[in-house]
């Protein structure tokens, strides 16, 4: 028998399955029947939406580990070891337990083919269930209704936002994504939407599935204080104190991951203590991470890549001003022009990295900037490494360079960061 490491194993999966992506269930459902149908914990949260949910993830995860309760998070993607994905009491899967579950699921596969992402969630799963967890977190991967992660049944869902991204794949149309958002959620179990105006269509197959809706703004609450934020559903009221999560949507991820843990509070421990200790706790890389060089100009790392990213982002650098310096790489598939129209007034300069080498769904320098029209103060460089090298050489030590557009802008970055002595702030 061939021994296979792990970096046999996702060099395999990418060349076993003849498409990166195929949604649905039919497959991944089979192969996880014929593995016994493992339950991951006895109780599961499922976090959907565009933007959000690696954050609320992490809060969830925070505010859980606080409580003492033995938690499993299933995330994607990484962004510097595949083994970041899948999370076992707060340390990441060893590479030996990834090998071990996947050599489970070839064995159960047999004839079905299964996506890199198929492969990696029933591993998850597999892992969940040999650890005896008290709960378990799984993040969709993409859409919802046919992402893998919705094999399992949430005992609580949570979609964070909805708007446009993965148009190829989802749409163009705001009320189809959120139906297809919406189906992680089930008949007469909560599901929480985080957003305060979530389209008709998340709405009505919210309905017509028979979940228990608690929505932001009519069902739970947020009042922001001078030294924290208050959450509230008119029966519990918490003082809060301020996420270290930078971006001014964090506060809205937290009070979804609080709804989420309130509605399953009879089966679940409902700590107000562990609950702010999470917010305070929770930490995800790249998300507005702030990293700092002495003599050097700050560096903000962050994973923003569809338009509604970018307003939160823009709002960010409104709060925060200084002269900033963007590196900025992109997919193919992205709408850039949206993207970058809200943050035009807030960057100084733009300094674009090729992501060609990266994966093949990346833009080239050249590509990128033809789509950005008439964006003044721009310069093209091969790599995300060469456009952080040119920044750095030229942003003086009050100045801010951030490097956003892509989890592989934020991989080459963190790294390109530790590389040059850059520390956390």
């Amino acid at each position: 028998m061939t021994v296979r490491t792990l970096a046999d194993w996702l060099d395999y999966q990418q060349r076993v399955h003849p498409r990166a992506i195929e949604l649905g269930l039919e497959r991944v459902r089979h192969v996880w029947q014929r593995l016994g149908s493992p339950a991951p914990a006895p109780v599961v949260i499922t976090v959907g939406g565009t933007n959000g949910k690696g954050s609320t993830v992490a809060f969830l995860e925070a505010m859980l580990a606080a409580a003492g309760k033995r938690v499993g998070t299933y995330t994607s993607p990484h962004l510097l070891r595949y083994n970041e994905r899948v999370r076992v009491l707060g340390a990441e899967a060893s590479d030996a337990a990834l090998v071990g579950a996947f050599e489970r699921i070839e064995s159960a596969r047999a004839e079905i083919p299964l996506t890199y992402f198929e492969f990696g969630t029933l591993a998850a799963v597999w892992i969940f269930a040999q650890s005896g967890l008290d709960a378990a977190i799984l993040e969709v991967g993409l859409g919802g209704r046919l992402d893998a992660v919705n094999i399992i049944d949430a005992d609580a869902a949570i979609v964070t936002t909805v708007d446009l991204d993965h148009q190829d794949w989802l749409g163009n149309d705001v009320d189809g994504i959120g139906r297809e958002k919406a189906g992680i959620m089930r008949a007469g179990r909560p599901a929480i939407v985080g957003t305060r105006e979530p389209p008709a269509g998340l709405l009505d197959e919210a309905a017509r599935i028979g979940a228990n809706l608690v929505r932001a703004g009519r069902d739970f609450h947020v009042e922001k204080r001078t030294n924290g934020w208050r959450w509230h559903n008119g029966g519990h009221a918490l003082d809060l104190p301020p996420p270290a999560l930078e971006a001014p949507s964090q506060i809205d991820n937290a009070a979804s991951a609080i709804a989420a843990l309130h509605a399953l509070r009879e089966r679940i421990e409902w700590s107000a203590q562990a609950l702010a200790n999470g917010v305070r706790d929770a930490h995800v890389p790249a998300r507005l991470q702030r990293l700092r060089k002495r003599g050097a100009a700050e560096l903000v790392i962050d994973v923003a890549h569809n338009p509604q990213a970018a307003r939160t982002l823009a709002q960010w650098l409104a709060q925060n001003p200084a002269r900033t310096v963007a590196i900025f790489g992109a997919l193919g598939d992205k709408d850039v022009g949206g993207i970058v129209a809200p943050l035009s007034a807030h960057v100084g300069a733009w300094r674009l990295g090729g992501l060609a080498g990266a994966t093949p769904r990346g833009l080239t320098a050249a590509d990128l900037h033809a789509r950005m029209r008439n964006t003044a103060h721009v310069e093209e460089h091969a790599t995300i490494d060469a456009a952080l090298d040119a920044a750095a050489g030229t942003a003086a030590s009050g100045d801010r360079i951030l490097a956003f557009g892509s989890f592989f802008v934020a991989a080459a970055a963190l790294e390109w960061a530790r590389r040059n002595g850059y520390f956390t702030a």
